[in-house]
């Protein structure tokens, strides 16, 4: 059984089981399609809506002690503060987490260029540290992609009933917002809309745009791509009329002081927005649809993360320069809600509309990623056959976008998940320390393999991937390592009861090359 579960698969058999007819996707997409993916992943709801929690931080009741950060625990032995905000150095919370996410997508690249598989991390993990690992990672994915859309469905709903308020529109609340809400709702104007507890509803909005996108999905990679690059386009268009006209208005005294709450502050800011960057690595879930891998994946990846983080710095430094910083604690919607207070209501439509394509986009693209890693999973024989199906004339797996669907849109229709995001972040950074595991891993098996796209910097950008995401994830609260052990944990149960026993390695007549 051990040599079963550290062995791992050969990259040419991999892109070998890619061809089969049964399995292969259709191939349409090129640079501008996979940029435009990554930054409908990339530009969602994060920035319209955690920004001002890592803006302002979080306060910590006794009862909520596990919320705290490890990284408080590290240094001093008890928590010191919930989440101190990172204040108008927020800027400098996204250059940080840039910097990571940038090496993080050197070793995508690398990866992608060079296995050009559905998967993504999933794949990666398989050929380089073995089964065991590569499910462990596929899992990971699955919670990364599930609980981020969950959060951004719900997320979209809540802009969807501020849209229909900013028209006078006012629909029974029982049919927008989740039936359960362990901390009440507040409308985006700060108004009390429930109490905390269960209430007769259903979030209609958040389960038919998961449903709708589901239906774009299937029909086809193609015209999914077509949707999101219109989608793009009009959140980018929101996001400088934003930049251009706020920054009229913007008051230097509010940057005073800019590191309010020291470096921490800063480190606990980029723990939170990491969520914000989530999606980039989505691009390489799209490698076995894109017509030239070897080059267009990695164009895809780093001018997604350049593009992204431009916009974002842009917003950030506008938005700390409107309004005192503290003022920003516990706002679901910074961007929309400072627009408000300034009486610009033509451009708080504009931007309102931007943020519910860029919900939109995301929503499309993270769907497709946990449809391919379900795919990817079961053609190795991991998760039962039908999730590798395609359908004949779509070529698309369509099973496992259905699937990924409901598993997403019920949820979102039940349950306010918004406070999720930190578990997804944990779930992401775990992934790109095993992406830049691998990428070392192969450098040392199979250093003669063709490489179309190398990291520079020799082992520097794997071996920083690895320990910027583990600083990051020291920014996390505890609470959200517990959950995230418990997600592991259910997943070895599975692995072991279903899907080593189904695995096509274990099958395999000829020993895998290691």
């Amino acid at each position: 059984m051990g040599s079963q579960l550290f062995r791992a698969k050969s990259i040419d058999r991999l892109i070998a089981e890619a061809d089969e007819p049964e399995h292969r996707l259709k191939k349409t997409l090129g640079p501008l399609s996979l940029t435009s993916l990554g930054i409908g992943a990339v530009i969602g709801s994060g920035i319209f809506t955690l920004v001002g929690t890592a803006i302002a931080g979080q306060k910590m009741e006794f009862s909520s002690i596990l919320n705290a950060p490890l990284l408080e625990y590290l240094i001093y032995g008890t928590p010191t503060y919930g989440r101190p905000g990172a204040g108008p150095a927020i800027a400098l919370s996204f250059i940080l987490v840039a910097i990571v996410c940038a090496f993080a997508a050197l070793c995508y690249a690398e990866l992608a260029a060079m296995i050009p598989i559905a998967g993504s991390a999933y794949t990666y993990t398989y050929a380089t540290m073995g089964e065991l690992i590569a499910w462990i990672i596929g899992w990971d994915l699955i919670l990364e992609y599930a609980v981020s859309n969950m959060a951004v469905s719900v997320g979209f709903a809540a802009h969807i009933v501020d849209l229909l308020d900013w028209f006078g529109i006012h629909p029974n609340l029982q049919w927008i917002t989740p039936a359960y809400l362990p901390s009440g709702m507040k409308d985006f104007h700060g108004t009390l809309i429930y109490g905390s507890g269960w209430h007769f509803g259903f979030n209609w909005p958040a389960f038919l745009i998961v449903m709708l996108l589901t239906v774009v999905l299937v029909r086809g990679i193609k015209e999914s791509a077509e949707t999101n690059n219109v989608m793009v386009l009009l959140k980018i268009v929101a996001i400088l009329t934003f930049v251009t006209f706020a920054a009229r208005l913007v008051k230097p005294e509010n940057w005073h002081p800019f590191v309010p709450n020291g470096w921490g502050g800063v480190l606990t800011g980029g723990s939170i927005i990491f969520f914000t960057y989530i999606g980039f690595d989505s691009v390489s879930t799209a490698a076995e649809e894109a017509k030239n891998p070897q080059r267009d994946i990695p164009i895809g990846i780093i001018a997604t993360l350049v593009i992204c983080t431009v916009l974002y710095i842009a917003v950030v430094v506008v938005l700390t320069g409107l309004t005192p910083w503290q003022s920003l604690m516990d706002d679901a919607a910074p961007v929309v809600n400072t627009l408000k207070k300034l009486n610009m209501p033509a451009v708080r439509l504009v931007v309102l509309i931007g943020a519910l394509m860029g919900m939109i986009s995301s929503l499309l693209v993270f769907q497709l990623g946990q449809a391919r890693v379900w795919f990817a999973m079961s053609r190795d024989g991991l998760l039962p056959r039908i999730f590798s199906r395609v359908h004949p004339r779509f070529r698309t797996p369509d099973f496992s976008t259905w699937m990924a669907g409901f598993v997403v849109g019920i949820p979102a229709g039940i349950f306010d998940i918004g406070t999720l995001a930190d578990l997804s972040n944990i779930g992401t950074l775990f992934a790109f320390a095993l992406v830049g595991g691998g990428v070392l891993v192969l450098r040392y098996r199979e250093p003669n393999r063709r490489r179309a796209f190398r990291a520079p910097g020799g082992p520097l950008a794997p071996i920083l991937t690895i320990l910027t995401c583990v600083l990051l994830m020291a920014g996390l609260p505890i609470m959200n390592w517990i959950r995230f052990f418990v997600w592991l944990a259910i997943g070895l149960v599975i692995y072991f009861t279903y899907g080593r026993r189904h695995s096509h390695l274990k099958d395999a007549a000829a020993p895998e090359k290691r």
